[in-house]
């Protein structure tokens, strides 16, 4: 029978279920932790062969706590402190403090560097696709693509007196940028982010769409900024001459100098259809951006940030596909 420290009691004889105890009892059910823990096992573990000391923290905790601190846009410290203070995340990670401490801030910062050394956090997003491929929720049909602006620190008062060097300025609209872009693939069908591509703010959107497609679509939408796509070189070696049908929105200034009457009506009938439909890549944004509260790069460098954004896409695909994994 197993046993139940006094605030582990008190906890589960409560009457009301939190918002945070209800998502994390969702995560618990759709998360694929054993396969994670699969596919992670080779570069955590060897580390600790034929040394003396402490076993390393097991990997599934790790795991838990590093998805925790990308849903509620943690510090390291700042996570170490919320799980002493957090029943449902000490519960969540599987943590008793009767017998137990939680790992510090430095356990964490380790682990996040061995991720990012093996580039394990795009194992993490290809496990989790993989797992929506697999029950028929990630389809190869049709893609969009997208960008959004993730915000830097554009202060120079820090200890070198420099900004980050791998970030740049760019302007939208009227308003100037400093940081980096995320560009993504979108499956058309589900909604789901199939790939990641992370690159300073100052490069255009279609320089990068050769590498958010994975060349087995038979559609393809995205904004005026993709204008041109389908006939860049790498596009079209990519598709090795596949029929693709391009839905690229056009230039709102090019539909507003047409003369009014029915060719006019009509194109502005068919942007807003195509409009509709690139709606579905703002989803994902709306998740790391407002949901998971990342507006800002948490580190320096291009590597480091993008290591993270493929985490959080892979998190947001979850919470995307949520009713339906539940379901399953």
């Amino acid at each position: 029978m197993k046993q139940f420290s006094f605030a582990q009691s008190e906890f589960l004889a409560k009457k009301k279920t939190t918002r945070r105890e209800r998502f994390l009892n969702d995560m618990e059910k759709i998360v694929p932790w054993s396969t994670l823990v699969k596919a992670l096992t080779p570069y955590y573990y060897p580390d600790s062969q034929g040394k003396r000391g402490r076993p390393p923290i097991g990997l599934e905790r790790m795991l838990r706590m590093y998805f925790v601190q990308q849903w509620y846009h943690l510090a390291d410290e700042a996570l170490e402190d919320a799980i002493y203070d957090s029943q449902s995340l000490l519960q969540f990670i599987g943590i008793d403090l009767s017998v137990e401490a939680v790992p510090d801030a430095t356990t964490l910062l380790k682990f996040r560097h061995l991720l990012e050394r093996h580039a394990l956090t795009t194992v993490i997003f290809s496990t989790i696709n993989a797992q929506l491929r697999e029950k028929g929720l990630l389809l190869n049909q049709g893609t969009i693509v997208d960008a959004t602006i993730i915000n830097a620190p554009s202060s120079t008062k820090n200890e070198a007196k420099e900004r980050d060097p791998e970030m740049h300025s760019t302007r939208k609209g009227n308003q100037w940028y400093f940081g980096m872009k995320a560009h993504i693939g979108v499956d058309v069908s589900s909604g789901l982010v199939h790939t990641v591509v992370g690159t300073a703010a100052n490069e255009h959107d279609v320089t990068q769409v050769e590498n958010i497609l994975h060349g087995q679509e038979q559609k393809v939408f995205g904004d005026a900024g993709y204008t041109g796509a389908d006939k860049r070189e790498k596009v079209k070696n990519k598709f090795n001459e596949k029929v693709v049908s391009w839905n690229i929105a056009e230039k709102r200034s090019k539909v507003e100098k047409m003369d009014d009457g029915l060719l006019k009506n009509l194109t502005q009938q068919i942007e807003k259809v195509k409009a509709q439909i690139r709606a579905r890549v703002e989803h994902p944004f709306h998740i790391i951006k407002n949901l998971f509260m990342h507006r800002k790069v948490r580190y320096k460098g291009l590597a480091k940030n993008t290591a993270q954004l493929q985490t959080l896409f892979a998190l947001a695909n979850l919470l995307i596909a949520k009713k339906a994994l539940l379901k399953a």
